[in-house]
């Protein structure tokens, strides 16, 4: 047994990131994936570049890297869903699935016979996930949806990024598609627990997951904030609205971070960082009072910090037990001896690469440990593959099938 979900079939119809997101994590976790594309172009993602992954000679090849950051683990077979006998395929891969992974607007697939209605009745065991912009109901039901509209409609966009008096203020799309893979995270949640559902009951079912419904649902402490006082909350920058300090400094060669969690932790900065005196001042020395007045505080540390190096500071802050870090760039994350010691780089061979580098699943199991085995597949790399070995079809077959269209 690879992984905890390795008993489990899943048939990925979802494509750009959200979805295949969540079949990703499925692949993850041991489950057999294939990928429905279409013929030619596939999933959208293959055209979102560049940048593209390069060969072992530094040339470039036409996979793009998007596609490679959610598609690792599953096997890719090219079919015409337009077509009568591509439906029919599906079908056929349905019945022999437990999940099946889709983000079409709503009502396209039922136009196909491939709605949850129609693949119940040939599998009633299926767990069907659905992945929209807006849900399968509501006013805003037939909207096409996409990760940058669902971080500003959802509120998260309102409370990033520095204030509007200052420089660089208004509001900020985060730097990753966080929406996409929060909705990615909560759909693969979803299908797991549908899954034990099952396990149970023996019932299949369908799941609706919506990206406007995980970013206002991600809006987490904030929008309880606003749903406890009526008060609307404000960008504050790297700041935190009920932590002080727990933000950025600037360092005399950078920038670091201090979270100050709790006033113990306050008072350990102070005794380390030379300014005892700062924990004992009424103003700063619970919470409360260093929120009230976070702005002269904030002035009064920015001195601080400027006397020393981030890898000063990072020391310093380290020995004292002061949660802190560097703020790194991206090759520097890859450089951190713990980002290197867990593994998160991982290598797999590719079909036209040679090799790729990914980052490994964060899920850590005793008893069943996740195995990168499979690297993101080129387009339509296992339609034969998969026509033969889990449809059985025969060789004629498979030729009637490329000689008309349908993969």
């Amino acid at each position: 047994m690879s992984g905890p979900l390795s008993h489990i079939k899943v048939l990925d119809l979802s494509r750009v990131l959200a979805a295949p997101w969540a079949a990703q994590n499925m692949a993850d976790l041991g489950a057999e994936v294939i990928k429905v594309e279409r013929p030619v172009k596939g999933d959208d993602s293959r055209g979102y570049a560049p940048p593209f992954l390069r060969d072992e000679q530094g040339r470039e090849t036409r996979e793009s890297a998007y596609f490679c950051a959610a598609n690792r683990g599953k096997r890719s077979i090219t079919i015409d869903l337009s077509k009568p006998e591509g439906q029919q395929l599906v079908r056929e891969l349905a019945t022999r699935a437990d999940v099946l992974i889709e983000n079409y607007k709503v009502g396209d697939l039922p136009r196909y016979g491939l709605g949850y209605e129609d693949l119940k009745v040939l599998n009633p065991g299926l767990i069907y996930c659905s992945v929209t912009g807006f849900g399968q109901t509501g006013p805003y039901k037939d909207r096409p949806g996409y990760d940058f509209m669902a971080q500003g409609m959802g509120g998260i966009m309102s409370i990033t990024g520095e204030r509007d008096d200052l420089p660089g203020g208004g509001p900020q799309r985060v730097g990753i598609p966080l929406v996409d893979l929060t909705t990615g995270m909560y759909a693969t949640i979803a299908v797991c627990a549908a899954l034990a559902h099952r396990a149970v009951s023996g019932q299949g079912q369908w799941i609706d997951v919506a990206l406007l419904d995980s970013g206002v649902a991600f809006l987490g402490n904030q929008g309880m904030n606003f749903l406890a006082t009526g008060e609307t909350p404000q960008r504050i920058g790297n700041s935190h609205p009920s932590i002080v300090p727990y933000q950025t400094f600037k360092t005399s060669d950078g920038s670091i971070i201090l979270a100050c969690g709790n006033d113990n932790l306050f008072n350990k900065f102070c005794a380390a960082a030379g300014c005892a005196h700062l924990a004992v001042d009424p103003q700063y020395s619970m919470n409360a009072e260093r929120v009230r007045h976070r702005v002269v505080l904030s002035k009064l540390l920015d001195d601080v910090f400027a006397r020393r190096t981030t890898r000063e500071w990072v020391k310093l802050l380290d020995d004292a037990g002061v949660p802190n870090g560097p703020i790194n760039t991206i090759p520097q994350v890859f450089e951190e001896p713990q980002v290197q010691a867990r593994g998160l780089r991982i290598e797999l061979p590719h079909a036209v690469a040679g090799k790729v580098s990914l980052v490994a699943s964060p899920m850590r199991f005793s008893a069943t440990p996740i195995k990168h085995e499979m690297p993101p597949p080129v387009l339509g790399q296992h339609s034969d593959e998969i026509l033969r070995g889990v449809l059985n079809k025969s060789d004629a077959e498979i030729a009637a099938l490329k000689a008309n269209g349908i993969v």
